[in-house]
C-alpha cells in the first residue's frame, strides 16, 4: 500500500474530535509524527538508536557489538504470535521447542538467559519472557555476545530486549484486528491510545488480547488472554513519568511434555505421524504471568539525561502431567514407561535501577558519560505432587490416545530452587571521541551477588554462595573509514556463578565468558539499507572439571577444580531495511563452532549455520493498497548424536538441513481496513526439533494459514 495508506491504517494522524484550537495544534504535531514516522525503515530500523548494548542511546552502526531490532511492522506481517516466533527469525538466534509448552533459546553456542524489558534486566525461568504475547511490544532487540554491563550474571550468548508500546500519540487512534486460522484458531486484539486530558500532556493506551486454538498434535488445545495497560506523562517539558502493567494468562490442555522417542527398541527409526502424543488427557499447563514497572525520564538543559526505573515480574505455573520414557518394541509397542507430576512454581523478581548520561568537554572535544546502579532480587521455587495410587502401564503406544488414568495424588513438598538470588551492582562507561572518525568505549561494572538456598527434596543442605567485587570491563572502538562505512572491535564479558566446589569446600569462582568481536558496519541509500558482518570468539573459562582424588570436605561429593571451558567461533552477516522505497528486506547469515575443552561440540542440538530472510514488497505502482511478501529459514543439521540403543553405535541424531518458506500477502480495502493472509509452511515441510537431554523430539508445525483483518480508528 502507499505510505500515506499505510499511516492511515496505523491510526496516525486520525483525529475523532471537532478541531478546538488545542486540537488543532495537536493535528499539527500528528503531522509531524507522521513525517518522521516517514523516514524510518520499516524492516530493521536502521537509524533508531538503543541503550540495550552499553547504555549509551546508539544506533547499531555506532555500537561495537552485533545488533538485530524485529520491529512491529515485521512482526505484524509475518503474523507472529508470542517473543519464540521473533527470535526464530533474528539473526544468530536458533530457538527450539523442548515439548509443546517450552523452548531452548541459543546464540553463538551459548543458551539465551538474560531478557530485558525497556531496557531493565529480568531473568527468564522455566516458561520464559519468549512466550509472552507480542501484542503488547513495538519492537525485539537482540543484543549478541556477552553482555553483563548492563546484564550482568549470564550466558555470553545474547541478550533480548523487549521494547514495550507506550502512550506517544497526542491524538486518540486505535486499531481492532480478528483472526482466524488453522486448527480452529480465533483471535482478537485491541490497541487503543487516547489522551487523558485537554494538551494530551498525560496519555493512555490499552492492549487487550484473547485467543483460543487447537493444534496439529492430537488432545491439545489453548486459550489465554493478555491486558495492558500505560499511561504515560509529560510532568514538564523535560521529564516524562511511564507507568504501567501487564497481566498474560494462558490455560493448555493435552499438552504433550517431553518428547517422541526417536529410536524403538531394536535400534530401528520410528516414524511418528506429527500429530502423535505421548499427553494424557488430563493433562494441563496453565501459566500467568504479571508485571508492573515505573519510569521516570528527565532530560537537563546541559544535555545529560536520567532515568529511573522500578520493574516486578511474576509468574504462575501450575502443570500436571505425564512424563512418558523408555522405547517402544517396534512390533508391539510395549516398552515406554510413564510417571506423572504435578508442577507448581510461583517465581517473583523485582529489578530497580537509576542511570544518568550525557555529554562531557574534554581537550576540546565533546564525550559522553554513562553511570548507573540497579538491583535484582529473585524468589524461586518448585512444588511437586507425587502420585501415591500405583502407576498404570502405558501398554502398546500404537493405541495411544490419551486415555490413560489420572493417579491420586499426594501431598505437595517442595522439590528444588526454594531460594532467593540477589544482585546489585554500579557500573559506567566513556565514549571518547578521540578524532572526527574514531569513537572508543571504555566501561566496566562492579557486581555483588548472593544465593541463598533453602532445603528441598533436590537440595539435602541449604547453602548460601556470595561474590563480592566481580569485575565485568568492556572495551570497544569505532573508526569511520568513509561516510557510510565503520570498522569497529570489541571485547565483552559476562559471570555466570556456580555451585561446584573446590578439594577445600569453596565454591568456585564464576565461570566468565569473554567475547571478542570485529567487524564493519555500512549504511547504504541515504541510511534506508543497513549492512554488518561480524567475526566473534568467545571463550570460556572457570569452568569445574572433577579434580580426581579429592572429595569435598564433609561430604561424599567429588570436589572439582576451574578449567578452560568452551570456545565458540564464527561470523555473521546481515543486510536489513529498504532496497528501493517499495521494498523491504531483513536478511541474516550466521556460521559458527562451539566446544568444549575435550573437543566435543556443546548445545549440540542447536544449528550452527542459519539464513534467514524475511521480506515484503509495496506493489502500489500496479495494485493501489497490495502488499506481498514472505519469510524464509535455512537451518544445517546440528551436530547431536546419541548411542542407538540396537546397535551401541553413536549417530547422528539431528534434523537434517532444511528449509521452511512462508508467504503473506496484504490488501488495504480502504483507509481503515486491510485484510491480510499467511501461509506458514508453505511446502508442508517435515522437520523436528531435537532434545538437549536425549534423542527424543518434537515435530515442527505443517503448513498452516491464517487471515487477519485490522480496523483503524
Amino acid at each position: 500500500m502507499t505510505f500515506k495508506a499505510w499511516l492511515l491504517a496505523s491510526g496516525v494522524g486520525l483525529a475523532l474530535v471537532s478541531p478546538s484550537a488545542a486540537q488543532t495544534a495537536q493535528q499539527s504535531e500528528t503531522d509531524q509524527q507522521a513525517a518522521a514516522v516517514a523516514e524510518l525503515v520499516i524492516y530493521g530500523h536502521a537509524d533508531k538508536p538503543t541503550n540495550a548494548a552499553i547504555g549509551f542511546d546508539l544506533t547499531p552502526r555506532e555500537t561495537p557489538q552485533s545488533i538485530t531490532a524485529i520491529t512491529e511492522q515485521q512482526i505484524e506481517d509475518q503474523a507472529l504470535s508470542n517473543v519464540s516466533d521473533v527470535l526464530a527469525f533474528a539473526t544468530g538466534i536458533s530457538a527450539k521447542a523442548v515439548d509443546r509448552g517450552r523452548n531452548t533459546l541459543s546464540a553463538r553456542g551459548f543458551e539465551i538467559t538474560n531478557f530485558q524489558i525497556d531496557g531493565a534486566p529480568f531473568q527468564t525461568g522455566n516458561i520464559g519472557f519468549d512466550e509472552t504475547s507480542t501484542a503488547i511490544y513495538e519492537r525485539v532487540e537482540i543484543v549478541r555476545g556477552s553482555t553483563g554491563l548492563l546484564n550482568g550474571a549470564g550466558q555470553p550468548s545474547a541478550s533480548v530486549n523487549l521494547i514495550r508500546k507506550h502512550a506517544d500519540s497526542v491524538a486518540r487512534r486505535g486499531e481492532l484486528s480478528l483472526e482466524g486460522g488453522t486448527w480452529n484458531r480465533l483471535a482478537g486484539t485491541l490497541d487503543v491510545s487516547t489522551p487523558l486530558n485537554a494538551d494530551g500532556s498525560v496519555r493512555g493506551r490499552v492492549v487487550a488480547q484473547a485467543y483460543r486454538q487447537d493444534a496439529f498434535v492430537a488432545l491439545e488445545e489453548t486459550q489465554g488472554y493478555v491486558l495492558y495497560g500505560v499511561i504515560d506523562a509529560d510532568l514538564g517539558e523535560r521529564t516524562r513519568l511511564s507507568v504501567g502493567g501487564a497481566y498474560q494468562k494462558d490455560e493448555r490442555s493435552g499438552v504433550l511434555w517431553g518428547q517422541l522417542p526417536y529410536w524403538f527398541s531394536d535400534g530401528s527409526r520410528t516414524n511418528w505421524d506429527r500429530s502423535t502424543t505421548t499427553a494424557a488427557r488430563w493433562n494441563q499447563w496453565d501459566t500467568s504471568d504479571q508485571t508492573a514497572f515505573v519510569m521516570l525520564n528527565h532530560e537537563f538543559e546541559s544535555g545529560w539525561k536520567l532515568r529511573g526505573d522500578v520493574g516486578y515480574h511474576r509468574q504462575i505455573e501450575n502443570s500436571k502431567l505425564i512424563w512418558t520414557y523408555d522405547l517402544p518394541d517396534p512390533v508391539t509397542g510395549q516398552g515406554m514407561s510413564a510417571y506423572p507430576y504435578w508442577y507448581d512454581s510461583r517465581p517473583r523478581q523485582w529489578n530497580a535501577g537509576l542511570m544518568a548520561q550525557g555529554p562531557v568537554n574534554l581537550f576540546g572535544r565533546e564525550h559522553e558519560l554513562v553511570a548507573g546502579a540497579m538491583y535484582n532480587h529473585l524468589k524461586g521455587g518448585w512444588t511437586n505432587r507425587d502420585p501415591i495410587s500405583p502407576v498404570a502401564a502405558v501398554g502398546d503406544f500404537f493405541d495411544w490416545d490419551g486415555s490413560y488414568p489420572e493417579p491420586t495424588w499426594g501431598p505437595r513438598y517442595d522439590l528444588s530452587d526454594q531460594g532467593v538470588t540477589e544482585q546489585y551492582a554500579g557500573y559506567a562507561a566513556a565514549r571518547l571521541n578521540l578524532a572526527d572518525n574514531l569513537k572508543v568505549i571504555l566501561g566496566g561494572r562492579l557486581s555483588y551477588w548472593e544465593r541463598n538456598e533453602q532445603v528441598a527434596t533436590y537440595t539435602p543442605a541449604a547453602y548460601t554462595i556470595r561474590h563480592d567485587g566481580i569485575f565485568t570491563p568492556y572495551a570497544g572502538a569505532i573508526y569511520d573509514i568513509t561516510g557510510n562505512l565503520s570498522a569497529y572491535a570489541s571485547y565483552t564479558s559476562i559471570f555466570q556463578p556456580q555451585t561446584a566446589r573446590d578439594r577445600n569446600g569453596d565454591y568456585l569462582d564464576p565461570v566468565t565468558g569473554d567475547a571478542y568481536e570485529a567487524g564493519l558496519k555500512a549504511d547504504f541509500l541515504d541510511g534506508r539499507l543497513f549492512a554488518s558482518l561480524a567475526v566473534f570468539r568467545v571463550e570460556q573459562d572457570n569452568v569445574a572439571e572433577p579434580d580426581p582424588g579429592f572429595l569435598v570436605p564433609g561430604t561424599l561429593d567429588p570436589a572439582s577444580r576451574p578449567a578452560k571451558g568452551t570456545v565458540a567461533k564464527g561470523y555473521e552477516l546481515e543486510v536489513s531495511g529498504k532496497i528501493t522505497p517499495n521494498w523491504d528486506v531483513n536478511l541474516g547469515w550466521t556460521d559458527y563452532s562451539a566446544r568444549d575443552a575435550q573437543g566435543a561440540d556443546v548445545v549440540a542440538h542447536h544449528p550452527r549455520r542459519m539464513l534467514k530472510l524475511a521480506t515484503v514488497y509495496d506493489l502500489h505502482d500496479w495494485v493501489e493498497g497490495l502488499r506481498v511478501g514472505g519469510s524464509l529459514r535455512w537451518e544445517s543439521r546440528p551436530p547431536q548424536t546419541a548411542v542407538n540403543p540396537g546397535s551401541g553405535v553413536t549417530e547422528r541424531v539431528g534434523q537434517p538441513a532444511y528449509t521452511v518458506v512462508n508467504l503473506m500477502a496484504e490488501y488495504q480495502l480502504n483507509e481503515r481496513v486491510s485484510a491480510q493472509v499467511n501461509v506458514n509452511n508453505l511446502f508442508d515441510k517435515t522437520y523436528f526439533n531435537n532434545n538437549a537431554w536425549f534423542a527424543g523430539y518434537v515435530f515442527g508445525e505443517p503448513r498452516n494459514a491464517r487471515v487477519t483483518l485490522r480496523y483503524s480508528f
